[in-house]
């Protein structure tokens, strides 16, 4: 009966949320004819990929409805991807260079069959991302790329929209493409052919990587494919930058990525992290360029974002309570030849580290600003290690090989002679005092002793909301005002992007780590000789009693 109660659930069923989508009449069996697939030769996946790209009409944006024309770094990813013995294909590159269409266009080759000459069947293709919202950006790319079809061809997909995202066809043997969020347990037991990662560096860490380990376990299941494109990662610790950097057998790697330290307004840098701004996908140059000085203009994160997503660094887009943003700490490194002379009185900071953590030596000259920094590491284990075990791959090495990191000691830093190595670093000048944490007040009273320093005046400083909220304001009134001018150090460069400051409700910061894995004690050091520094100059010149005779 019409009103009964098993018609209205049927037809609840039909037209609910996850009804589909009529595109026109979805033919069943598994040789339906395509017309895109007529036009497609080649043998290799790369080929008959690219000669499917090259049929597709742009679903949005300026060209929308135009003929889909690749540009030359997309067609590096497509056969770099899709090459014999290559499961997964990692992207890096800036914001608005359409990895994202890239990738949806690939997922409705492999959905209809058209990337293998023998496909297989019941296909399954995942589009992955940190929320549904992002991934359904993905999803709208394919569902428009199905909408720019004939309409004979259109009538073969079913749509699905609501609860679940999702594209089925029965063509090729069948294939089904769906969304999933950053929860490993929704994607146990699948095995998918074609797996998109999108923007992988903005997942949550525990959660994303369970997703990850889910789908790249699934893929073995089907010979499959894993796609992971994104912006570059605030940070070498991140998974996504580890794929990057320490990339496993069977991955290939496409990063645009310019060089740490430019300006964030060089032109040349902007474009080698957006390829596609030359040849009329995304930004354009004089909107990039545009962009990056008002960003410049308005400084703090606002700049820190425009780095890593336009220009695609590495840099932190943390703005809660840095100690300083890439950029203020990029104006006060010099040229070599720029530096400041070593004159006039020495503050010593120095940041004792544990037993097996660093510690590290910042040499500050008040008259002239010139800052030195100078960190150690026991021996064991080696900094290669060291490096692949806080995330850093391998910038310890790098460090070494620049003279800003030296090794001493087996599993400790033995501090008496490590502050005699450190002061023969200054060849032959004594430091007027020597600045440190009040809580290793022992450890350095013996360390001084160790190193015939025990007549330097020691000044005792504590990390805390007290001392540590005045030194932590002192440093950076003096960076600001160009009183602090270095080389430039990838070891303070390292040190600072991990450090940030805790607030109390009264405003006090004190100083604090990023990551659990960071390595700040450069940081510390400097923000103690500069803290010092600055409390000298700004003391009263005694002057000369009068004699009475």
């Amino acid at each position: 009966m019409p009103g009964s109660a098993e018609a209205r659930a049927a037809d609840a069923l039909r037209n609910g949320p996850n009804a589909p989508e009529p595109l026109g009449h979805r033919t069943g069996g598994g040789n339906v004819p395509f017309s895109l697939l007529k036009k497609i030769r080649g043998k290799n996946p790369a080929d008959r990929a690219l000669a499917f790209l090259g049929l597709l009409h742009v679903p949005e944006g300026r060209t929308a409805g135009k003929r889909l024309k690749l540009a030359e770094f997309q067609r590096k990813f497509v056969r770099g991807s899709l090459a014999s013995g290559v499961m997964v294909g990692v992207l890096s590159i800036g914001r608005g260079n359409a990895k994202t269409a890239l990738s949806a266009g690939l997922a409705l080759g492999e959905l209809v069959g058209a990337l293998d000459q023998k496909p297989q069947p019941k296909r399954e293709i995942l589009f992955a991302a940190r929320n549904r919202d992002q991934a359904k950006t993905a999803f709208g790319f394919l569902v428009g790329y199905i909408q720019g079809l004939p309409e004979e061809d259109q009538a073969q997909f079913t749509i699905r929209r609501g609860s679940k995202l999702e594209v089925e066809t029965d063509l090729n043997g069948g294939g089904l493409a769906r969304v999933i969020a950053a929860d490993g347990k929704s994607i146990l037991g699948g095995a998918p052919t074609l797996a998109i990662l999108d923007e992988r560096a903005a997942w949550v860490a525990e959660k994303g990587d369970a997703l990850e380990n889910a789908i790249l376990s699934g893929l073995g299941k089907r010979d499959g494919r894993a796609l992971i494109i994104s912006t570059s990662a605030p940070d070498d610790a991140n998974t996504f930058s580890r794929w990057l950097d320490e990339p496993p057998p069977g991955t290939f790697v496409q990063e645009h990525r310019p060089a740490f330290g430019l300006p964030a307004d060089d032109l040349e840098s902007l474009l080698q992290a957006n390829p596609g701004a030359t040849e009329g996908i995304g930004s354009t140059p004089d909107w990039l360029v545009a962009q990056a000085r008002r960003a410049i203009a308005r400084g703090g994160s606002a700049l820190s974002s425009f780095r890593n997503l336009n220009r695609n660094e590495r840099v932190s887009t943390e703005d809660r309570s840095v100690l300083v943003t890439v950029d203020e700490w990029l104006a006060a490194e010099v040229a070599p030849d720029l530096l400041p002379e070593r004159a006039g009185p020495c503050v010593l900071g120095v940041d004792l580290g544990g037993s097996r953590s660093m510690s590290a030596a910042a040499f500050y000259w008040p008259d002239t600003g010139r800052l030195e920094a100078l960190g150690t590491f026991p021996c064991a284990p080696s900094l290669a290690d060291r490096g692949a075990a806080d995330g850093v791959s391998d910038r310890y090495v790098q460090m070494e090989s620049r003279g800003e990191l030296l090794t001493m000691g087996e599993a400790t830093v033995p501090p008496g002679p490590w502050l005699a190595a450190v002061v023969k670093h200054l060849d032959g000048i004594v430091p007027d005092c020597i600045v440190g944490d009040r809580f290793r007040h022992a450890e350095f009273t013996e360390a001084m002793q160790a190193a015939g320093l025990a007549r330097v005046p020691f000044i005792w400083r504590g990390f805390g909301w007290k001392d540590g909220s005045e030194d932590i304001e002192r440093f950076r009134r003096a960076l600001f005002d160009g009183e602090v001018v270095c080389n430039p150090s990838m070891l303070l460069r390292s040190a600072f992007s991990d450090a940030i400051t805790l607030v109390d409700p009264a405003g006090n910061h004190k100083l604090a780590k990023a990551r659990s894995l960071g390595r700040i004690d450069a940081a510390a050091a400097s923000v103690l000789a500069v803290a010092q520094g600055a409390r000298m100059k700004a003391a009263p010149a005694r002057k000369a009693r009068a004699l009475w005779l």
